[in-house]
């Protein structure tokens, strides 16, 4: 890891160059993080919030989004799970509003195409900052399946009967959740994602019937004598080729 932070220090180009950032939060407390801003754009683009899994580092997130966001005219800004998460759940969410904030004083970028994208168990927090914050335009996150899966373990270990509860009464609380979002929504699902492959697809299906506009991805894994290995290469190129394709749209002359 202190490798990747001290590449990612000296990293740049003559078109794109990687900022170490501090973000004032209300508290008067500061949030590092990084910001690699849109290249070779004269007019407002694009910008995404990345927050890292909970055993990786923003320099590490960083080093891995790199190939993935270069050409896609978005700008990046990644935050650190643990700078984020070691709070009461509305503190976290003010801390994420306050990285919006700054980036809607960023010239390069368009305030009304701001995404926001969580990695591991930062998708559930991507998810309560995309209810909290309604200028959050694409959200890459859990779709509110992990709270939901907390509950429900919950419930099975107080009550012992989470196998008699109606499908019907699931899949409507499932739709009561993502209602709660108001921007287009990303889930992925299985490999190491929280999420299960099983109830995204339920989530989504439910989603195509009520017009929702959700989408789910899963990652690529191989299978190998030391265990499965996913395909983050390709995972990271799908989801923002996803945000790209939510947040891009034909601008005025």
């Amino acid at each position: 890891m202190a490798k990747i932070e001290a590449s990612i220090q000296r990293f740049g180009s003559l078109e794109q160059k990687v900022e170490r950032v501090q973000i004032a939060c209300s508290d008067q407390a500061e949030l590092l993080a990084y910001y690699v801003p849109v290249a070779g754009r004269e007019f407002c683009a694009p910008a995404v919030i990345c927050i890292s899994r909970e055993d990786e580092t923003a320099a590490t997130l960083l080093g891995r989004l790199l190939p993935a966001v270069a050409g896609r005219g978005i700008s990046v800004l990644v935050v650190s799970h643990d700078d984020v998460s070691n709070h009461w759940r509305g503190q976290s969410e003010m801390l994420l509003s306050s990285c919006l904030d700054y980036l809607l004083v960023r010239p390069e970028v368009d305030i009304t195409r701001i995404g926001i994208y969580g990695d591991g168990l930062s998708a559930a927090l991507a998810t309560d900052f995309a209810v909290a914050d309604r200028r959050v335009a694409a959200a890459s996150c859990d779709g509110g399946l992990w709270n939901w899966a907390r509950t429900l373990a919950s419930v099975g270990w107080m009550t012992r009967a989470v196998d008699g509860l109606d499908e019907n009464a699931l899949a409507s609380r499932r739709l009561r959740l993502i209602r709660q979002l108001k921007c287009p929504v990303l889930v992925v699902a299985g490999g190491r994602s929280i999420v299960s492959a099983a109830e995204a697809i339920k989530l989504q299906a439910a989603c195509t019937e009520a017009r929702i506009d959700l989408e789910v991805v899963m990652p690529r894994v191989a299978r190998t004598a030391a265990g499965e290995i996913e395909n983050f290469v390709t995972s990271d190129d799908s989801i923002f080729g996803w945000l790209e394709h939510k947040l891009t749209r034909i601008l005025a002359p």
